[in-house]
């Protein structure tokens, strides 16, 4: 198959999320199963400061049409593995800035022109190169006008760009809503602005155009496509999602396991597998170390990895500092984010720095090492579409602690609950719940039988890509 994708992340060029890594991993995956892959990413300052992109080369030079106004652009061209080719969609004014979506303080004010533009020059380098596609895949927001725009340049000079479209929600709670001025830059029919098209609430709303426009609507877990059909995890959209009930399906993400394989992994001070664990003694003990904690001792080691944000639980973690400070435990997160959360985790490490230890910062090197060194994995999310670090604790024999919401439900299998198959704990998105999934995991540690026939359980998962890519092929091959 033909497979064009455009997403507003690309892993290893450019990332702030799991967006990032997974359409890095699919669009290899795709790639490697035979198909002809190109995906579409702007071009960032970041992107185009990339080793590998550096040496792109520019294509075309395009002419936008954006509302009473035409916008000039480069497509630049590099091609990074066998049957994959990235398109980067440059122009200074939108993308040669130093943040993807924000100056860190507040999202750009011109976002809306920003993507609309992108959107637009993905279809008319379509229409300039005569790809025609067997499918275009779109991922959140920012590409969310695509499968409108396709539409409605096929009508407008009489070809085919795209046999089928494919939508992916990656957070529904990420919608791109702008003024409804904003609205003109499109070039799109007024009629697509009513209640059945992008207005919503007085403003318009991209992702909301993206469910309604495309052939087929996908999102990143089977339980995730559930959740976004009702009021609590729908985040206003959940009737727009419910109208498309019959073309939407959950599909897992997975994991690189290029990157993320403890016999692999070059960032830990030592390797190893399911049939050879003792490595992960030493990855425990250099964990503790690099946190000023005792690297001999011997209770539970409580990792954390994620945006400081109220999404992960945070409130639950704080909640339970006390459980932190009293039991034979040791607590270490990495992550940045709300300035609320950070002053408060910091509290926490002052208040008892032998015990707990917070890095404010993204460190990939250290990310890996918590996964390894750690004994849980706490991931107490309100909502978690997918989620990644709960495949990776448990492809690293990592036991993970997880809220029952989303894709953590179709990945973790607890263990309590199903003695024979369990791969972790799971427990409701209360801050009671994580207590009782604590003490629960300081029961299990002690069982030192039944934690190893747990890791051993996880370790032997399969969480690849590989498995991943072949559910996606299916999809489109279906949609066609």
């Amino acid at each position: 198959m033909k497979i064009v994708q455009a997403a507003s992340e690309l892993f290893p060029f450019v990332k702030t999320g799991g967006l990032a890594d997974a359409v890095g991993s699919l669009a290899r995956t795709l790639a490697d199963q035979g198909h002809e892959v190109s995906v579409f990413l702007p071009g960032y300052r970041a992107v185009l400061e990339h080793r590998d992109a550096a040496g792109a080369a520019r294509r075309l030079r395009l002419k936008i049409e954006m509302g009473d106004v035409f916008l000039t652009g480069d497509v630049r061209v590099f091609s990074p593995g066998k049957n994959l080719t990235v398109y980067l969609i440059c122009r200074e004014e939108f993308f040669d800035r130093r943040g993807l979506y924000g100056n860190g303080e507040r999202d750009f004010e011109d976002n809306h022109h920003r993507f609309i533009f992108f959107s637009k020059a993905v279809v008319e380098t379509l229409r300039l190169l005569d790809s025609q596609a067997d499918v275009v895949h779109c991922h959140d927001w920012q590409t969310a006008l695509l499968p409108v725009l396709l539409r409605y340049a096929e009508r407008r000079h009489g070809l085919t760009l795209a046999l089928k479209t494919v939508f992916t929600i990656h957070n529904i709670a990420f919608q791109g809503i702008f003024p409804m001025r904003s609205f003109y830059r499109t070039n799109l029919p007024d009629d697509l602005l009513g209640i059945d098209g992008f207005e919503y609430y007085g403003q318009i709303n991209m992702l909301k155009g993206g469910i309604l426009f495309s052939d087929r609507v996908t999102t990143v877990s089977p339980r995730y496509a559930k959740e976004i059909q009702t009021a609590e995890f729908g985040c206003g959209l959940e009737g727009v999602v419910a109208t498309r009930a019959e073309d939407l399906v959950g599909l897992l993400n997975g994991i690189d396991t290029a990157v993320w394989n403890p016999a692999t992994d070059a960032l830990l001070p030592a390797k190893y597998s399911a049939a050879n664990p003792a490595g992960k003694l030493a990855c425990r003990t250099e964990l503790l170390k690099q946190h000023s904690l005792d690297p001999r001792f011997k209770g539970a080691v409580f990792g954390m990895v994620c945006r400081f944000a109220e999404q992960k639980g945070l409130d639950f973690v704080l909640a339970n500092k006390n459980f932190f400070l009293a039991e034979n435990c040791r607590l270490i997160v990495l992550g940045s984010g709300e300035r609320r959360y950070e002053e408060a985790l910091n509290d926490l490490a002052a208040a008892a720095p032998d015990r707990v230890s917070i890095s404010m910062r993204l460190d990939e090197p250290m990310s890996h090492l918590i996964e390894a060194g750690s004994d849980f994995f706490l991931m107490p999310s309100l909502f978690e579409p997918c989620g990644l670090n709960q495949m990776y604790s448990q492809a690293y024999g990592t036991i993970p602690l997880v809220s029952r919401v989303g894709g953590l439900v179709d990945t973790v299998t607890d263990a309590d609950e199903q003695p024979e198959a369990g791969t972790g704990l799971s427990f409701p998105p209360t801050a009671e719940g994580l207590l009782d999934g604590l003490e629960r995991a300081l029961k299990l540690f002690a069982d030192k039988p039944r934690f190893a026939a747990v890791q051993q359980r996880g370790m032997k998962k399969d969480f690849s890509w590989a498995k991943a890519g072949l559910a996606y092929e299916q999809l489109f091959r279906d949609s066609l």
